[in-house]
C-alpha cells in the first residue's frame, strides 16, 4: 500500500515510545504498548465499535485475526486495560504521527489541490466540544454553572484543519486542548489554546506558507500578531459590531469596488467587494495595519443575500480580492467538514468511549482525529483505496462493508483486503 501501511507503522511506533506504567506494578506484561494504542485506534479506523470483538471471536476461533494482520497487535487486549494504559499518556506524545502524515503527503504532492492564492495552504482555527456531562468529570475538564443550579463538566479542543474553497477534503491537524492551566485563575480558552498551537506548531507548518483563517474571535491583534510571529498569514472575520475603529475608518472613505455578475442555476447574482488598505486593527499608536475588505451579494432584485467582512495582513488588489475572500469562507469547512463528519459521520467524537481519570478522554478524540486524517490521505493519494471507494460509492457502504467483511474473513495485508472490495480478486478462504 503507499499510505495506509507506513502511516500504521508511524503510529506503532509512536505507541512503543509511549512511558509504559506497569513496571513494578505486577501487570500483564504479554501485551506491548502499542497494542493498546492500536487496539483503540482500529476501532475508530474501522468506524465498528465492535470490530475488536469480532476479532477476538477469531483469535479465539483460529489463533489470528485481522488485528494482527492488518494493525500489528501481538494479542488483543481488553477495554479495561486499554483504557487504563492509554489514561496516564499525554496527548501530544501522537504528535509525530500528525507530521509523518503530513510528510507523507507532502511526498506525494497530495497538498497540490490545498494550495491557493500562489503557493499558500490555508489553516482553519475554531473551537469544538466532544464532551459533557454533569456526573462524568476529570481533572481536565473545563466546567460551568447551569441556570439549574448543576455543574456541567466539557471538553473542548482547538482543531486545525487544512482547507480549501472548491474541495471538500479537509486534512486535520494536531488539536490543542482547551483544559485548566496550572497556575492560571481564569478557565482556560479558545484563544489561549490557538496561541499555544501556534507557538508548538506554528514554526513547523510555516513551511507550507500558511495562511490562517478563523472567525472574528481571532481577529483581534494579540493573535494576529502571534500569527505573523509564526511566520503565517492571516484571514480572519472582521465583524463591524466588534471592530468599531475600523467601521469609521470606512465610513465615508473612498473605497476600492469590484463587481462580478455569478450564475447559480438560472438566475444570475451579484458579487460586489469593497476594500480598503493601511487600517489600524485598534487605537493606540502601536496598533496593527491590516487591510479590510468585504463582499456583498445581491440578487435578481438586488436584495442583499450575504454580506461578510475580513481583515488580512496579505495585499489586496483587484486582481486577487475574490481569490482572498473565497479563502476567508473556507474557513466554514472547519465546521462542515470537520467538526459535522467528526460528530455525525460515523467518527461519533461525541461519544463517551472512556472518560479516565487523566488523559483518556483526549487521547481518545486525538486517536479519532488521527483516523479521518489517515482516511484523508487515502482518500488524496492511495490508489487502491481510491477505486474502493468509487466502486462502493458512499462513506456509510464503505464502512459497513469493510466492518462486515473483516466479522469473518482474516486478510493477510490491506492490499488484499482492498482488492477483495474493489472486486479484484476473491476473497481468501475462511480460516
Amino acid at each position: 500500500m503507499r499510505v495506509i501501511d507506513p502511516l500504521l507503522a508511524s503510529l506503532r511506533r509512536c505507541f512503543d515510545a509511549f512511558p509504559d506504567h506497569r513496571k513494578g506494578t505486577g501487570a500483564d506484561p504479554q501485551y506491548a504498548m502499542a497494542d493498546f494504542g492500536m487496539a483503540a485506534f482500529s476501532t475508530f479506523f474501522m468506524q465498528s465499535p465492535s470490530f475488536l470483538a469480532h476479532q477476538k471471536r477469531l483469535e479465539e476461533g483460529h489463533g489470528r485475526s485481522n488485528c494482527a494482520t492488518l494493525f500489528g497487535l501481538e494479542k488483543i487486549p481488553c477495554d479495561n486495560s486499554t483504557r487504563n494504559m492509554l489514561d496516564p499518556a499525554e496527548p501530544d506524545l501522537l504528535d509525530p504521527v500528525f507530521a509523518d502524515l503530513m510528510a507523507e503527503i507532502e511526498r506525494t504532492d497530495g497538498l497540490s489541490v490545498f494550495r491557493r492564492l500562489g503557493d499558500h495552504v490555508l489553516i482553519a482555527l475554531d473551537g469544538t466540544e466532544y464532551h459533557n456531562s454533569y456526573k462524568i468529570h476529570c481533572p481536565h475538564c473545563s466546567k460551568r454553572e447551569r441556570s439549574n443550579g448543576k455543574t456541567e463538566y466539557f471538553h473542548s479542543m482547538l482543531a486545525a484543519t487544512i482547507v480549501a474553497p472548491g474541495s471538500n477534503r479537509v486534512i486535520p491537524l494536531e488539536p490543542e486542548f482547551i483544559v485548566p492551566q496550572d497556575g492560571a485563575e481564569k478557565q482556560d480558552s479558545e484563544i489561549a489554546a490557538g496561541k499555544r498551537w501556534l507557538k508548538t506548531h506554528g514554526e513547523h507548518y510555516a513551511r507550507l506558507h500558511p495562511i490562517y483563517l478563523g472567525d472574528d474571535l481571532f481577529s483581534h491583534q494579540p493573535f494576529c500578531e502571534a500569527v505573523l510571529a509564526s511566520n503565517g498569514h492571516f484571514i480572519f472575520t472582521c465583524k463591524p459590531t466588534t471592530h468599531a475603529l475600523i467601521g469609521e475608518y470606512i465610513t465615508g472613505a473612498d473605497l476600492s469596488i469590484h463587481e462580478e455578475k455569478v450564475k447559480r442555476g438560472k438566475t444570475r447574482v451579484t458579487h460586489r467587494y469593497r476594500w480598503l488598505c493601511d487600517v489600524p486593527l485598534r487605537d493606540g499608536q502601536d496598533s496593527l495595519h491590516v487591510n479590510w475588505l468585504e463582499i456583498e451579494i445581491t440578487n435578481a432584485d438586488g436584495k442583499v443575500t450575504y454580506r461578510n467582512s475580513f481583515v488580512t495582513d496579505l495585499p489586496v488588489s483587484k486582481e486577487n480580492v475574490v481569490e482572498i475572500v473565497q479563502c476567508g469562507r473556507a474557513r466554514w469547512k472547519i465546521e462542515n467538514e470537520t467538526f459535522n463528519v467528526i460528530k455525525t459521520k460515523g467518527y461519533n467524537i461525541e461519544h463517551n468511549f472512556g472518560h479516565g481519570k487523566e488523559n483518556l478522554s483526549c487521547i481518545l478524540a486525538t486517536l479519532n482525529l488521527l483516523a479521518f486524517a489517515f482516511h484523508t490521505a487515502c482518500d488524496l493519494r492511495d490508489e487502491l483505496w481510491q477505486r474502493v471507494r468509487e466502486k462502493l460509492s458512499t462513506r456509510q457502504r464503505f464502512f459497513s462493508d469493510l466492518s462486515a467483511i473483516t466479522s469473518y474473513l482474516i486478510f493477510s495485508s490491506w492490499t488484499e483486503l482492498l482488492q477483495t472490495l474493489a472486486f479484484e480478486r476473491p476473497p481468501p478462504l475462511p480460516p
